[in-house]
């Protein structure tokens, strides 16, 4: 199967190094990479226009997203479905919702659409960007990977301090106040919006499932690991995170591996994205996946009826109606 793979936040840390992959190894994929910022004066753009220039043969093009605008995403899901009605583009083959943010050194911040910024960036456009073109997938379906992290599971990630959770009051993640703990209170957003990510997955497939036409699209929620490599570390993060980086997880990983088995480098899980991507590991499977083996979730992502509540919420955040979705039966 080959067709259209859709990469998010394609200029990041995993992401550079999971296009030089899908370049390499499955080359008659047609690469459609998103980022914030299209120019070279960008120098993660630039890194990315230079590895895919290693590959000239390569049907590949670089277009601007921004996630923090949803009319913007809307559009972009317009433009995508349009040139696959055309022909311009081969119908999809994936979308890999890879584009992340999170704030653990400063105040919250506010999208465009006056949401805070981590749920919308993480969960809301992609839920948007999803369900606009599931229409847009052939006839023999495709893989959606989605990103959660151990800080969706309480107690497992170190820099945990509130454990993430299911509001009864769901848009209260819309919004956000100053608090005096930025990085407690910045991972417990991260970690919720993961969490958010992983029960929509699990809502998302069962309706897929269901769906005579849709079915053969599978859902991957994949934890890819701690990456000791990953600009997180280094943006939006404070200093002593920066140097714990550079100094011990950087230097001492293969030590610390004995330790905590998920740190591993960007590279390879690069390798794991882009052969679930690809319908190459576990074809036609679904569920959420700790790297690249079979784990249980955390409880409370399992609780259904708060799946369903939370899917509900998300179509309606992502302005997601019967009338611009394949999924018209789930709304």
């Amino acid at each position: 199967m080959t067709g259209t793979i859709i990469v998010t936040g394609a200029n990041g840390s995993l992401a550079i190094p999971a296009v030089r992959h899908l370049l390499e190894k499955y080359p008659d994929y047609t690469a459609v990479l998103t980022v914030r910022k299209t120019e070279d004066s960008d120098a993660n753009t630039k890194r990315l226009r230079e590895t895919i220039a290693s590959f000239p043969k390569a049907q590949t093009s670089i277009r601007q997203l921004d996630l923090a605008n949803l009319s913007a995403v809307h559009d972009f899901a317009n433009t995508i479905a349009a040139e696959i009605a055309d022909k311009k583009l081969p119908p999809l083959a994936s979308i890999v919702c890879n584009a992340y943010y999170w704030n653990l050194a400063r105040d919250p911040e506010l999208t465009a659409d006056g949401v805070e910024t981590t749920i919308q960036v993480n969960h809301i456009s992609h839920v948007a960007l999803v369900l606009r073109l599931l229409g847009s997938f052939g006839p023999e379906g495709g893989r959606i990977v989605l990103f959660t992290s151990d800080g969706h599971f309480s107690g497992k990630n170190g820099l945990e301090k509130y454990p993430p959770g299911i509001p009864d009051d769901l848009d209260s993640w819309l919004k956000a106040t100053p608090d005096a703990d930025k990085l407690g209170r910045g991972f417990e957003r991260y970690a919720n919006s993961k969490l958010a990510v992983l029960m929509w997955g699990y809502a998302l497939n069962r309706y897929l499932e269901k769906n005579e036409e849709l079915r053969k699209i599978t859902a991957i929620v994949i934890d890819p690991g701690n990456l000791t490599d990953s600009r997180a570390l280094r943006t939006n993060s404070p200093k002593f995170l920066q140097y714990v980086q550079r100094f011990a997880l950087q230097p001492l990983r293969p030590i610390l591996r004995f330790v905590d088995p998920t740190l591993r480098t960007a590279a390879d899980a690069a390798v794991d994205v882009v052969e679930l991507a690809t319908n190459k590991a576990y074809p036609g499977e679904r569920g959420y996946l700790k790297q690249l083996k079979r784990e249980p979730s955390s409880p409370d992502s399992l609780n259904e009826d708060k799946q369903q509540k939370l899917w509900v919420k998300s179509a309606e955040w992502a302005k997601i109606t019967k009338d611009n979705t394949a999924l018209a039966g789930s709304i």
